[in-house]
This record gives C-alpha cells, sequence and structure tokens, in this order.
C-alpha cells in the first residue's frame, strides 16, 4: 500500500520486486524542499537496502516534474539546512549511488534538479508534455547536482554546450534527438510506462544487472570522480557573488536578472 500523502512528500509504493518512489509538492509544482531532499534520499537508501526490491522508479505528481528548488528555503536568509544521513544513497549519485535499475518518468516543467536527478537514473520516459531547461546560469549560479558532466555524457560536447549555455527551454522531441531521454509517450502515459519497463527489467538477473552496471560506470567512473570533486570550487566560485545575489533577488522579485561579472 502507498504511504500517506502530504503537502511536499515522498511517497513510495511496492509492486513485486518494483520500488515506486513519487515526489509531491503539485501546490509548487513540485519544487523541491530541503526535507524533501532529505525524504528522497531516504527512499533511494531504503530501495538499495532490500534485496526483494530489484527496480526503482522515479516519478512525479501532477502535470510538471520539478520547478526546481525552493530557492528561498536553501539560499535565502532563513535558508534551512538538513542534512542527508551518512551512508545515504544520493538522489543525484554524486556521492554514493545504488547500483540497481533505476527509470525515471518525467512531465511538463523539468527544470534543473529534475534533469539532474534524471540524469542520475538509467533510463527516462518522457511526456510529450515535457520542457527542459538547465537555467541555473540565469540565477548567477552554476549546475551543481551533476548537469555540467552528465548532460555531456547523455548527448555529447556540442549539444550539452548548447543547452547549458543558453539556459534555453525545449520540448521532449528535442531531448529525444539528443539522447537525453529514452522514450517519449502521450502524456499521462510516462509512469505507466515506466512501471512497464521496470516489470521487463525485474525479470531478469539482478545481480547480473547490477555488475553489468557497475563495470559500465568504470568505463566514465574517472572523470565523474573529477568533475564531482570539481563541485565545491564552483560553488565556491559562484554562489558568494554578486551576480548569484542578484538571480536569487530577480528569482524571488520574479524579474530578468542584470549581471554585472562580479
Amino acid at each position: 500500500m502507498p504511504q500517506a500523502a502530504s503537502p511536499g512528500s515522498i511517497r513510495t509504493e511496492i509492486d513485486g520486486r518494483v520500488f515506486k518512489i513519487t515526489v509531491d509538492n503539485v501546490a509548487k509544482k513540485n519544487a523541491f524542499t530541503p526535507d524533501m531532499m532529505q525524504h528522497l534520499s531516504d527512499a533511494f537508501t531504503t530501495f538499495d537496502g532490500d534485496d526483494a526490491l530489484w527496480v526503482a522508479i522515479l516519478c512525479f505528481a501532477g502535470n510538471d516534474t520539478t520547478a526546481g528548488l525552493d530557492m528561498p528555503k536553501f539560499f535565502g536568509p532563513n535558508r534551512e539546512r538538513r542534512d542527508t544521513a551518512s551512508g545515504n544513497i544520493d538522489p543525484f549519485a554524486l556521492r554514493r549511488r545504488t547500483l540497481k535499475p533505476v527509470v525515471a518518468a518525467v512531465q511538463g516543467l523539468c527544470l534543473t534538479v529534475g534533469i539532474e536527478m534524471m540524469l542520475a537514473a538509467d533510463i527516462v520516459i518522457a511526456a510529450d508534455t515535457s520542457r527542459f531547461c538547465q537555467m541555473e546560469s540565469r540565477r548567477g549560479i552554476a549546475p551543481l547536482g551533476g548537469a555540467h558532466f552528465r548532460f555531456l555524457t547523455r548527448t555529447g560536447w556540442g549539444n550539452a554546450m548548447y543547452h547549458l549555455m543558453l539556459c534555453d527551454e525545449f520540448d521532449a522531441a528535442r531531448a529525444l534527438q539528443i539522447g537525453l531521454v529514452q522514450e517519449v509517450v502521450p502524456a499521462g502515459q510516462q509512469v505507466a510506462r515506466a512501471v512497464e519497463i521496470a516489470q521487463r527489467i525485474a525479470v531478469n538477473a539482478p545481480l547480473g544487472l547490477r555488475a553489468m552496471k557497475e563495470a559500465a560506470l568504470k568505463y566514465i567512473e574517472a572523470g565523474e570522480s573529477m568533475a564531482i570533486a570539481a563541485i565545491p570550487a564552483i560553488h565556491a566560485r559562484v554562489m558568494d557573488t554578486e551576480d548569484a545575489k542578484e538571480g536569487i533577488r530577480s528569482f524571488t522579485e520574479r524579474r530578468e536578472a542584470r549581471f554585472q561579472g562580479r
């Protein structure tokens, strides 16, 4: 049985060997709060530690994947601090990651951390309503959840730089064309299709799949490790700048930012 829903919640449901994780903050277009991030990590950790669970699905309630972070709760003067439990699975797969298969289903707005979470998954199913934008640099900051290297490994240098530098919005057809997602289905069918794929994966030998995923990760491990190690320096270079402060102000004041390059 699914857990009871609450505003800004992470709901989980077990169907045989498949573990379904649903992000639910529909009133704010599934914008993430620090609590939601912590609970999402807890859900992935539960999945990873249960030998009876073989495949996870990450999906999102309502019409949108996520509008990104609830910015004031992360960066404002009254920001909330939550420390993920030591040893937990990281939903961005920057620290500890699960070697079990993960399928993501996305729809509507899929901004910033939404893209980074789906890039941490293995397979992505997108509704034809999906609209993607890695827009941190519009706010005077930079991607800190893995887009700076996973966008590149999924789509190639030119496609990655095109969208990371323009901070533009693009649709599901473009995402499929460049390899950011693996299938596009009519809106409303993305979760059912993700479940279908997860159930098909769960027919296969779980230890073999995990060994295969681990071996595949070895191919890019050195590059990922260096890119992950660079994140604190990226954070230090952008988060305390005047441009970053202007980006947050412009977001909360709902206006275009006026950057000065300092």
